[in-house]
């Protein structure tokens, strides 16, 4: 099945983001903001007031100018520049305060937001994580979250608080003299429709960047995993190649960010600068006509020039924002996507588990005329699996038999609810898996795949991720020998050794193994193993299949296999062709019986030679 990624041009979930304004996006972060809330209030007060002070300085300075300077009076002078000083000792003391309110609590909002994305990430089906690149989920789960923190402790506040200190100095001017006052604020217009137009402009171009970070960490990604067979094909210059590429296209966008940026602040800075200028040549014309007094034009010159960083800053704190705003909205599009349920909704329990009981014939594992279609594909693409009636026995062990991509994988994964069937039902001892709880089905099911995964950690903690909490060393050793990974002894540090990121540092068939001792370590009732033998050589195969043969015997099993050895295993065997169960029997009687049968087996014979 070829599935989409999700990408800068086309990430899945993506809806109309234009009719969202960045303030009801920015309103959902409310929940976790919530319980830290008092010391976010506290310190954006302790900054408005911080803020406040820079603002008195200039009325100090227009009593020092009127009266110790044109009283010439030293001792004045002194005294104001003592009342200076004090003033900005306790804004800096008011700011310091502020960032140290912030600090511990926001790191506490980043890392809860990071615990529940990761836990949500647990949660989601297997469909979703089929669509989305792991890169576009990393970049979520750092860059976004930390520009999160950085709006949280920066902007958010200082929006307030530069607003604040802007109506205050403004009505200080006022007061001041009203008429320069309004020159001042003749570029409020054209400030305030420039920073609506660069809004809607920067919140395109800044979500186009973080979805590209995010295709730009998938590519680093997949090479560092993949660095053996980049090597192996000598494609270092092509992965090199699209890495520039996407590079290059970040760096355009970053680019043109930078652009919409120093236009805004273009605008924001020069006609504030203009006006004063304006109100510089026109106050000092009344100085000189007498209309006012020099201190009062001092006052008023040092106020506008206090507020030139809270203006000169807009630009800045809306880009951080609107960063913001599309990381808040990247983030909750992962939130958002719906976790796997408890039970499948639209499902009929067969009529034994309605009445609490279960025949003979509803025991063990058994397929209800169970269809399979994925979610994503077309809807007038034929199912892969179509009415598939099947019944193992307690006790049994099946082979699952059929030609590539005739769905046998995703037959297997049906049944520890991985996919959720389209139609039909699965049944374990006549319970419907649909009712069962994820956790408690997960438990009666082990499963072992064709492709081995293993994680970064020590080879007894990805064996014994397969057992119960309880289980230690007697488990961990009967699952390796069953599993003939008795290997894991000489390894450097024994089972204590850590295999590395995906096992990379053994071979694929070290890897199998240990994935079979994981499966058969807990003594599931139920096992599906997925061709858990195709990466092993003849002489070790024939050994972990002795061993197998003791654990199926206590076990309902499905095995999907392709080595006529493996079939061997199983009591029987069921033929899957075209997404249908095409025949069930034994091994020598399908032989005798299913042509097709004796053909896939005649031709994996003749592989194994």
């Amino acid at each position: 099945m070829v599935t989409t990624r999700a990408t800068a041009e086309d990430s899945p979930d993506r809806t109309d983001r234009a009719d969202r304004s960045a303030v009801r996006t920015l309103l959902r972060l409310w929940p976790y903001v919530r319980p830290v809330r008092v010391r976010l209030f506290t310190a954006a007060f302790v900054a408005v007031v911080a803020s406040c002070l820079s603002l008195v300085i200039p009325l100090v300075l227009k009593w020092m100018v009127d009266g110790p300077v044109a009283d010439r009076d030293p001792a004045g002078v002194w005294l104001g520049a003592l009342y200076l000083l004090l003033l900005g000792i306790a804004e800096a003391l008011l700011f310091g305060l502020r960032r140290w309110l912030v600090a511990r609590p926001l790191a506490g909002v980043e890392a809860g937001m990071r615990a529940d994305l990761y836990r949500h990430l647990q949660r989601l089906p297997v469909a979703f994580h089929d669509r989305w690149a792991s890169g576009q989920l990393l970049s979520r789960g750092t860059t976004d979250l930390m520009l999160l923190r950085m709006f949280l402790a920066f902007p958010l506040t200082f929006l307030l608080v530069n607003a604040v200190t802007i109506l205050a100095g403004v009505i200080i001017m006022l007061l001041q003299d009203w008429t320069l006052g309004l020159v001042i604020l003749i570029p409020a217009v054209p400030v305030m429709v420039t920073c609506v137009i660069f809004e809607k402009r920067y919140a395109t171009v800044a979500r186009r960047a973080q979805d590209q970070v995010g295709d730009l960490t998938t590519v680093v990604e997949e090479s560092v995993l993949g660095i053996r067979i980049i090597k192996g094909f000598g494609r270092h210059r092509s992965q090199a190649r699209a890495f520039r590429e996407l590079s290059r296209t970040l760096r355009g966008t970053e680019l043109r960010k930078a652009r919409l940026l120093a236009a805004i602040w273009g605008v924001i800075v020069t006609l504030p600068e203009v006006a004063i200028g304006a109100a510089l040549v026109l106050g000092a014309i009344q100085v000189a006509d007498g209309q006012l007094s020099a201190g009062t034009l001092v006052a008023f010159l040092s106020t506008a020039l206090a507020l030139r960083w809270p203006v000169d800053s807009i630009g800045f704190l809306l880009a951080m924002s609107q960063e913001a705003a599309t990381a808040t909205e990247r983030y909750f599009e992962v939130m958002d996507a719906e976790q796997e349920q408890p039970t499948a909704a639209g499902t009929t329990a067969p009529a034994a588990t309605a009445t609490g009981s279960t025949g003979l014939k509803d025991k063990g594992l058994r397929f209800h005329d169970v269809s399979f279609r994925y979610p994503d594909a077309p809807t007038d693409s034929p199912p892969v699996l179509t009415r598939i009636d099947l019944h193992i026995r307690p006790g049994e062990s099946m082979a699952l038999v059929g030609a590539t991509g005739s769905g046998k994988t995703t037959l297997t994964a049906l049944v520890p609810r991985l996919h959720e069937v389209t139609s039909g039902h699965i049944t374990l001892d006549g319970k419907d898996i649909a009712e069962l709880p994820r956790d408690t089905l997960r438990e009666l099911v082990a499963v072992a795949f064709e492709e081995p995964t293993l994680f970064s950690a020590s080879v007894a903690e990805n064996v014994l991720m397969g057992a119960s909490d309880g289980a230690g060393e007697p488990e961990l050793e009967r699952a390796l020998a069953v599993a003939q990974a008795d290997f894991a002894h000489a390894l450097p540090h024994g089972t204590g050794t850590q295999v590395g990121e995906q096992g990379l540092s053994l071979s694929g068939g070290q890897r199998q193994r240990l994935a079979l001792a994981r499966a058969v370590v807990g003594r599931p009732r139920f096992l599906v193993l997925d061709d858990p033998l195709s990466a092993l050589d003849v002489h070790t195969e024939a050994a972990v299949e002795a061993a197998l043969r003791d654990v199926l015997a206590e076990t309902t099993a499905l095995i999907v296999a392709h080595r006529p050895s493996t079939v061997l295993l199983a009591d029987r065997v069921a033929l899957l062709s075209g997404g249908r169960i095409a025949a069930v029997g034994t091994h020598h009687e399908l032989l005798r019986t299913n042509a097709e049968y004796a053909h896939l087996m005649a031709g994996t014979e003749e592989a194994d030679r």
